[in-house]
């Protein structure tokens, strides 16, 4: 680099096509050498930023490379607060990538808020709380200025991201504090203990619960409490937790009727639903506000342990139509399950050549889709009834086009994208009751992406 720098027709201050100038690049990547080299020049500003707002600072700062962020520091022409183009500070990125060292830096600055917040509504103690560094999060519990009880702009506080990501050690600091909130909640009307049900982290549950301000029923938005989400999810051992208290009920159902049974069966998580069976106040029979049952819904999505699981009761009723019509044989034919449709033939009181309000019978040819053969061979009995293999005026039958509406397929996208699968709140999460959920464009990169 001396060598380059001698020459006239070498500009040090050059700009790549991201604004990224050699400084930028050495104090991103952590070459001091270089940095000391470059900042001993005038003709370098060293608080030139990118097109993305990013300084030299940010970048040293965020990638943790402590010697350059204290050369940088040092300096009377470096803003140690500047944001990047998503309000983020050196004192952010540091903390959210879990830089200890680098966070010490920054305190007691007069320059310098613990408590800024980006676009976002995230604050240093919000990405620590998600993140879990506890190292990071016991020094900024220590200053002033930074409120554990602040939200993001989607109503999220620190301990719910803790809660959401299975953090217990940042989940317990938090509500060693008197002016924490444990109860509070976001946007969606889910609280801490709804996130960490949801994504099944058993210890956070009972963290949580051992607390009077916590209510264990509480409903979001859509009427789903913690106990559904579990449900919903498939976690059986944080399931185990709430079932064991007697101030939850298990067969409370959310606002389009579908209780944590038709939940749990419809999205095939077989151990769950045996654990709800097991109970005398569920009700294995009781309909969702479209008519579909808990065995509506395995068999319409092929999960076939779970359909023979509930076979063997005898207040299932395996003909049991919703509002369109639709039972679960019709269900099960309709969407090529050839084990569901044999395990519902085999109990001998179905009625196969039912038609639902379409019109549509559980087997026939469709003109609708184009095709000119059934779909699929499926059972013998298929083919040996004529009566069943009729169709209607228009040719419809019950495999119905991909366009309609399948109640199993409905249940499936809901569980895998909803911010909830409640998976963990995470920056880069998709939305789903996965949780809370960011783009991927505002995650905090690890090192093999930050020279994008």
């Amino acid at each position: 680099m001396k060598i380059l720098l001698r020459r006239e027709d070498v500009t040090p201050g050059t700009t790549d096509i991201n604004s990224r100038t050699p400084l930028l690049w050495a104090a991103g990547v952590g070459h001091w050498g270089a940095v000391d080299i470059l900042l001993g020049r005038r003709d370098v500003a060293p608080d030139t930023p990118d097109k993305g707002g990013q300084t030299p600072l940010l970048w040293a700062a965020r990638n943790g490379h402590c010697d350059i962020v204290r050369m940088l520091l040092s300096r009377e022409d470096v803003t140690p607060n500047t944001t990047d183009i998503d309000g983020r500070t050196p004192l952010l990125w540091a903390a959210g990538n879990g830089h200890e060292g680098v966070v010490k830096m920054f305190w007691g600055r007069k320059d310098v808020s613990p408590g800024t917040a980006d676009k976002e509504g995230r604050t240093a103690l919000s990405l620590v709380a998600e993140f879990g560094n506890e190292g990071v999060m016991k020094m900024l519990l220590e200053q002033e200025g930074v409120l554990p009880n602040t939200v993001d702009r989607d109503g999220r506080t620190p301990l719910l991201w803790g809660a959401s990501n299975g953090h217990e050690g940042v989940v317990k600091m938090l509500l060693k504090r008197e002016d924490s909130m444990p109860d509070a909640a976001d946007k969606d009307g889910r609280t801490p203990l709804l996130w960490a049900a949801g994504n099944g982290h058993e210890h956070v549950v009972e963290i949580l619960l051992k607390r009077g301000d916590v209510t264990p029923e509480t409903k979001d938005k859509s009427s789903q409490t913690p106990l559904l989400w579990e449900a919903r999810n498939g976690h059986e051992g944080a399931m185990k937790i709430l079932l064991g208290r007697k101030d939850v009920t298990p067969n409370t159902s959310d606002q389009g009727g579908r209780t944590p049974l038709l939940w749990a069966a419809g999205n095939g998580h077989k151990r769950v639903v045996k654990m709800l069976l097991r109970r005398e106040d569920v009700i294995p029979n009781t309909t969702d506000k479209g008519g579909q049952t808990p065995l509506s819904q395995p068999a319409g999505n092929g999960h076939l342990c779970v359909v023979k699981m509930l076979l063997r009761r005898a207040d299932v009723a395996p003909n049991t139509a919703d509002t369109d019509g639709r039972a679960p044989l019709q269900w099960a034919a309709r969407n090529r399950h050839r084990d569901v449709v044999n395990r519902l033939l085999e109990l001998g009181d179905l009625t196969p050549a039912t038609t639902d309000k379409a019109c549509r019978k559980p087997l026939s040819s469709t003109k609708e889709r184009g095709l000119t053969s059934p779909v699929e061979p499926l059972p013998e009995w298929c083919s040996a009834s004529q009566d069943i293999m009729k169709t209607n005026l228009t040719g419809e039958t019950a495999i119905a086009p991909t366009s309609e509406k399948q109640p199993g397929r409905t249940l499936k996208r809901r569980s895998e994208g909803h911010g909830f699968v409640l998976q963990a709140a995470r920056i880069n999460s998709s939305t789903g009751l996965s949780p809370p959920g960011h783009s991927e464009s505002s995650q905090y990169p690890s090192k093999r992406t930050r020279r994008s």
